[in-house]
């Protein structure tokens, strides 16, 4: 399984794990989550930018 079909795969079961929860995500947070995987930002960045959407 190369680099982006794993991170497909770890999205779609993130998903339907979320689902479970009556949870859903947003295309923006897997382009979020795409950045973080392909090392533009970092953890604390991330974490950053969720409490300024979120607020």
């Amino acid at each position: 399984m190369n680099r982006e079909e794993k991170f497909e795969f770890d999205i779609a079961n993130l998903k339907q794990d979320l689902a479970i929860e009556d949870m859903h995500v947003t295309e923006e947070d897997v382009a979020l989550l795409r950045r973080y995987f392909d090392n533009e930002i970092t953890m604390p960045e991330m974490i950053d930018i969720i409490k300024k959407t979120t607020m």
